[in-house]
């Protein structure tokens, strides 16, 4: 009995790893951004962006414009880097552990070499001052 049990919880473990290093973008909670307040004011124009409680390291939102883009904050090609992505001219996210960049219309990598790209996460906007932000 004891062998087919331990037989069974190591089916089980094999299923509870991933080969995905970015699986950790699956792990938000939904997030209410009210863009009225002032901590937000940079991201009520196009090209606009600010930084929001959320996810494991923080949130980067992004103004296209007509669209708003999330992106979580993790250093995705260095995961156990205890730093924050930062913005970089307004275009770019940096990884301060590593110097990877990561472009801030659709997080794919700018560093050669890197294929990792940073957690982009769904938002809504319900009207003109609320983004909810959630897991795609």
């Amino acid at each position: 009995m004891k062998k087919y049990l331990i037989l069974i919880g190591l089916i089980l473990c094999l299923g509870c790893e991933s080969d995905d290093p970015n699986n950790f973008c699956d792990i938000i909670n939904p997030v209410t951004v009210n863009l009225a307040n002032p901590e937000f004011i940079d991201i009520q124009v196009p090209g606009g962006w600010a930084y929001a409680n959320g996810g494991i390291k923080g949130l980067v939102i992004y103004n296209f414009g007509t669209t708003f883009k999330v992106f979580g904050r993790e250093c995705p090609s260095n995961t156990f880097c205890a730093e924050k992505l930062s913005i970089l001219n307004n275009i770019k996210l940096v990884c301060p552990c590593d110097n990877n960049e990561y472009s801030i219309l659709d997080g794919s990598s700018q560093t050669a070499g890197v294929t990792d790209s940073v957690c982009e996460f769904k938002v809504t906007q319900p009207n003109s001052s609320i983004l909810n932000i959630r897991n795609f």
